[in-house]
């Protein structure tokens, strides 16, 4: 575990103020694998007994949020989640904001994932609906609830997010101009990417929760591992990232601590003196 720089040493040795919310992305943060470690699970069932807000900030589809996390919610453990990077945010009372891709952004999408020949999906609040399918497909969506193939899905339900898939780890859309069209495309895996608004990102579902919470962003913390949180760690008070983060991640943290087995989401809770039981 290490201080990145002079600006976060200085916050460590006045000791972040006590946060008022928590942000979690999930996978390799929270959870291995789409299991929650049970260490984590436990931080976040003592944490719930703080005036501390838990929140989730996933990159996931809401049709396909694992079920020990959609439990912890129902458990009032986590107090909401923010869904398809930014772009719908909900938690037991409802939905809290939501933007869902317009007519013109779906089209062209479509078009640029055909023109290069990809499968991809499209994201609701209810199903993820794949263009295509191919032998691994047919087995994940043999065993993944919610998870239907439906090319023209788009065209009759709110979507939130395309998801593509490339053939190879060379062939990533590089010489697509996605900027030209108000679109963005953020890597999530090396052969995987999530297609966009451009002004879509997990920071403004955070903005969305915060107003919704009356809490400043700069009293949050957030925890994330991945090219799809550079936005959230731009905007909350203090940024953590996990030791196998994605290295242009970690240049924008302001701490970066342990991975989950070294039970790094701990360490920082310790470091800070942030009590983890009521």
């Amino acid at each position: 575990m290490f201080i990145k720089d002079k600006v976060a040493q200085e916050i460590m040795n006045n000791s972040f103020p006590t946060p008022k919310i928590i942000f979690f992305d999930i996978d390799d943060t929270l959870s291995r694998k789409g299991v929650i470690a049970e260490h984590n699970k436990a931080t976040l069932e003592q944490l719930a007994q703080t005036d501390i807000k838990l929140v989730i900030s996933t990159g996931r589809s809401k049709a396909i949020l694992p079920a020990d996390i959609l439990a912890l919610l129902d458990a009032n453990v986590l107090d909401a989640i923010i869904c398809m990077n930014g772009q719908y945010s909900f938690n037991n009372d409802g939905m809290i904001s939501h933007y869902p891709l317009s007519d013109a952004q779906t089209n062209k999408i479509v078009l640029l994932c055909q023109k290069s020949e990809l499968i991809h999906k499209f994201d609701s609040a209810t199903h993820i609906a794949w263009s295509d399918e191919n032998e691994r497909l047919r087995e994940y969506n043999a065993i993944t609830p919610n998870s239907i193939l439906d090319p023209d899905y788009y065209k009759s339900n709110p979507v939130y997010q395309c998801s593509v898939f490339f053939n190879n780890q060379e062939d990533k859309m590089q010489d697509i101009n996605f900027a030209q069209d108000d679109l963005k495309l953020v890597h999530w895996h090396q052969i995987g990417a999530d297609i966009l608004p451009a002004e879509a990102s997990k920071a403004r579902g955070i903005k969305d929760l915060c107003q919704h919470y009356a809490v400043d962003v700069s009293d949050c913390m957030a925890f994330g591992d991945g090219m799809n949180d550079l936005e959230m760690f731009d905007l909350v008070g203090f940024a953590v990232a996990m030791g196998d983060s994605q290295p242009a991640l970690i240049e924008r943290a302001d701490f970066v601590t342990g991975t989950i087995e070294e039970y790094g989401i701990q360490a920082v809770l310790d470091h800070l003196h942030i009590d983890q039981k009521a």
